[in-house]
């Protein structure tokens, strides 16, 4: 939901798009939004689609939003048969959002497809990220199938169909504000301030798009959720009603998908996993806000005083603070940045042998999977959320912005795998003690002990859901069988 960087207007026609060799048969054309936490769970799911059901696919990415180098480090992973293609830069300015992107390279989109039909290589759907729908009418122009993904959880895409539903056929401007309880299948009604951002304020540009791209869904042919039924069962069975009533395309759960160990973490530089192997089993709380998540100074010392304080041992990646009040800093870090410098004088002397604070990034697949992590103290952002799930590690639910107050929701209040510390006040301070006692509930606590219970549970749960009858390989097989039936059915060849 970041503003776009200046970007050069790429002045070539649509139909210079390079595209790969058209020798191969591209069954499946998958359109990722910008922005790694959108662009990892995506290449995971195109790598099970080749590997499992032997799709071939090409993965598009757009010009602008994110970082060249990041999204080519992640696309690497790929396997070899998967192709993948860029679409030029458009016209945008700071203020273009990621939806008004997707719709000005529509045209790039339509050549690209167009020249892998006339190589003799015609695409039988086209998956788009969830802020990329406005690519679902080309896909129905072009008969082909237009799926949805959703990185996230079952509830953002039933807060999406909620506020499309509640506007009804009201035009730009005329929306009205959500009400103060948004009700949710199987879990507490949703209060203004867990709402994602953008969600709260009809003033706000974004509600609109949210608006906009949430009036599209009833277009698809279907929705690929990374979730899986036993994390979310109500909703998943709402979906599923609602499908068999054709009141919803039906919604299939794939997840939790989520990276291997193996599958682009970069080399382990900052010494953590070799450090956790001098730890006790289970002694561990893992503190990490994501690639984005920001603290104020002011948070970053609580949260310093707080892990000290609480007597356990933690290793914390440490990103550069928020001087402008932002919870969210997605610019890559100078050479000269030193995020270690912002804590507390003496922190990291005090608490040498029990802590490890590293600078910005550690291997979170790896940590989390490693017997010394007894918790994760979490942003609650989904791909970190399914990746503590899928290692069975409890969460301290710390949510910052975009759908993470959702995600702590469910993860407190209907999954059951996460305690929340308490903010102070309105403005969302949470003090050193509460940090100190979250964390020594969550490790020693009764009902921390809950909370550990749950998940290991879920951590089985999500196992079956991939084992070779669970619910989520099932439903994968059923969309690939779909995609494939679809090319039969047009008397195209198949690999």
């Amino acid at each position: 939901m970041a503003a776009m960087t200046n970007s050069a207007y790429d002045a070539s026609p649509p139909s210079s798009t390079e595209l790969p060799p058209p020798s191969r048969l591209h069954q499946v054309v998958v359109l990722a939004s910008p922005g790694a936490g959108h662009l990892i769970p995506l290449v995971e799911l195109v790598r099970r689609l080749a590997v499992d059901h032997g799709l071939a696919v090409t993965v598009v990415t757009l010009t602008g939003m994110s970082n060249p180098a990041t999204d080519a480090a992640v696309l690497a992973s790929l396997p070899a048969s998967v192709a993948t293609a860029v679409l030029p830069a458009v016209s945008v300015d700071d203020d273009t959002h990621t939806i008004e992107l997707v719709r000005r390279s529509l045209p790039h989109l339509r050549a690209l497809m167009e020249g892998l039909r006339g190589g003799g290589s015609p695409a039988a759907a086209l998956v788009c990220d969830f802020f990329g729908t406005a690519a679902l009418p080309l896909a129905a122009e072009l008969g082909v199938q237009g799926f949805v993904f959703l990185p996230n959880s079952f509830a953002m895409i039933y807060i999406m169909r909620y506020t499309a539903e509640l506007h009804g056929g009201a035009a730009a401007g005329e929306y009205r504000d959500l009400p103060d309880q948004l009700p949710l299948p199987g879990a507490p009604a949703l209060r203004h301030a867990d709402l994602p951002d953008g969600f709260g304020d009809r003033t706000d540009p974004t509600y609109a798009y949210h608006v906009e791209e949430a009036r599209r869904y009833g277009g698809a042919n279907g929705f690929l959720v990374n979730s899986f039924e036993e994390l979310e069962t109500a909703m998943a069975e709402s979906f599923k009603r609602d499908a068999e009533d054709g009141a919803f395309p039906p919604v299939f759960p794939v997840g939790p998908i989520v990276r291997s160990s193996s599958s682009g973490e970069e080399a382990d530089k900052s010494g953590c996993l070799e450090w956790l192997d001098c730890q006790p089993e289970g002694s561990v709380v893992y503190v990490s806000f994501g690639s984005g998540g920001a603290l104020s100074v002011e948070q970053t010392a609580e949260l310093a005083a707080g892990l000290e304080a609480s007597g356990q041992r933690f290793l914390w990646v440490v990103r550069m603070p928020s001087l402008d009040g932002a919870s969210n800093n997605f610019a890559e870090m100078d050479d000269k940045d030193d995020p270690l410098a912002w804590l507390p004088e003496g922190f990291l002397e005090r608490t040498s042998g029990r802590g490890l604070a590293v600078a910005a990034w550690a291997p979170q697949v790896r940590v989390l999977a490693h017997p010394a992590t007894a918790a994760f103290v979490t942003h609650c952002g989904w791909n970190s959320v399914l990746e503590s799930v899928a290692a069975g590690v409890p969460m301290a639910a710390w949510p910052l912005y975009a759908e993470q107050r959702v995600n702590a929701v469910i993860l407190t209040e209907v999954a059951g795998v996460a305690l929340r510390p308490a903010a102070r006040g309105g403005g969302g301070l949470v003090a050193r003690e509460e940090i100190a006692a979250a964390v020594r509930e969550l490790l020693n606590g009764e009902k921390g002990s809950a909370v550990r219970c749950r998940a290991r549970e879920l951590r089985e749960a999500a196992a079956r859901a991939w084992s070779p009858e669970g619910s989520s390989r099932r439903a994968l097989a059923e969309v690939a069988g779909k995609w494939k039936a679809a090319l039969v059915d047009g008397n195209r060849t198949i690999a």
